[in-house]
């Protein structure tokens, strides 16, 4: 019997939160991968992912900082990803942010052991050097349908604000229904105090975040560019998808390519996620989306960039939920009510 085909997807950061403690030795207790991280973080003085994950209470000081949010996510994501190559034909990997080192790990383009120095390397340096900051903001209306010329308004009102004297801001990422836009302090107030008048919507400032995916993050770029040698590149086994909607084939990876757009373009322009979904679904129609733990937020980003190109017919959310009852499009291993589908 053939087994279901799907899409990897995994997350990005703030999605290891309270509810997530924990998830790790959960999920995962006694793969052996874990030990080697625990070893690679001791190496570098830090603390282990088991300290981190078994903490007697969450902290967000401790536990969504750069240095140590990204590699419990990274090894969380990972492992979910090992598992659902076990049940499923998996034709391709992606991912937010982040989720793009997961997914070029998950898909062959690193080792495990390579993706977390990759991983724990670049959230350092963003803890370290890293300025800024995020905000989410929605272009969607309740039903996840496109409010006709907000796109366009709020990327105007972005490049205004950008204009002025000490502001910073651009667009960060394409999160389905949402824009992610990061900048200096003074650039995302402006923006806040811009959008504050719709009671409909709210803006939603990202802690510890720091200005991803723009120019105010070359400086982090050229740091592990220094840091983070070619070999820890390798030719992946699954088609990878990028911040672009690029594909990145099996035996046709152009390696210095893909290191060069990982630790360059990656971390400096906009992360279209948006992009990737949907060259996912055109490129490759799986029978299913699978979102990686941890966490459970991306369900909807990933729905609402299939609802704008209605793809099979979604063109709602109304209509996703229908699908959703009837035969789940997209899982979420971070939901204890969908994980056992792939497990």
């Amino acid at each position: 019997m053939s087994r279901p085909t799907a899409v990897l997807i995994c997350p990005g950061r703030g999605t290891y939160n309270k509810t997530e403690l924990g998830t790790l030795m959960r999920s995962h207790a006694g793969n052996p991968l874990i030990s080697g991280w625990n070893a690679q973080r001791e190496q570098t003085g830090q603390e282990t992912l088991t300290a981190l994950d078994s903490a007697a209470r969450f902290s967000a000081a401790r536990h969504t900082t750069g240095d140590n949010a990204s590699p419990l996510i990274y090894a969380c994501s990972y492992l979910d990803a090992q598992a659902a190559f076990g049940s499923h034909d998996i034709r391709a990997v992606t991912g937010n942010s982040l989720g793009w080192y997961i997914a070029l790990a998950a898909g062959g383009g690193a080792t495990p052991e390579a993706g977390m120095q990759i991983v724990n390397t670049i959230g350092t340096l963003m803890h370290t050097h890293g300025t800024g900051g995020q905000i989410l903001y929605p272009f969607v209306n309740e039903n996840w349908q496109p409010i006709e010329g907000e796109h366009t308004r709020l990327t105007e009102l972005i490049i205004s604000i950008d204009a002025q004297p000490d502001h910073r801001l651009a667009l960060s990422i394409h999160l389905g229904g949402i824009l992610v836009v990061a900048g200096n302090d003074a650039g995302l107030s402006a923006f806040e105090k811009a959008v504050a008048g719709d009671d409909t919507r709210k803006s939603l400032r990202l802690p510890n975040h720091a200005a991803f995916h723009t120019t105010m993050m070359e400086d982090v770029a050229r740091m592990g560019q220094s840091s983070l040698p070619q070999n820890l590149f390798t030719d992946p086994h699954t088609a990878l998808i990028d911040g672009r909607g690029a594909v990145w084939n099996p035996a046709a990876t152009d390696l210095t390519a893909l290191r060069a757009y990982t630790l360059g373009q990656q971390i400096t322009r906009t992360y279209d996620f948006t992009a990737a979904i949907v060259s996912a679904a055109r490129n490759f129609a799986p029978d299913r989306f699978i979102i990686t733990g941890p966490g459970t937020t991306l369900g909807s980003a990933v729905a609402q960039a299939l609802i704008g190109i209605k793809w099979q017919g979604i063109d709602s959310k109304a209509a996703f939920q229908e699908r959703q009852s009837k035969a789940p499009l997209i899982i979420s291993m971070g939901r204890e009510d969908q994980r056992g589908l792939v497990l």
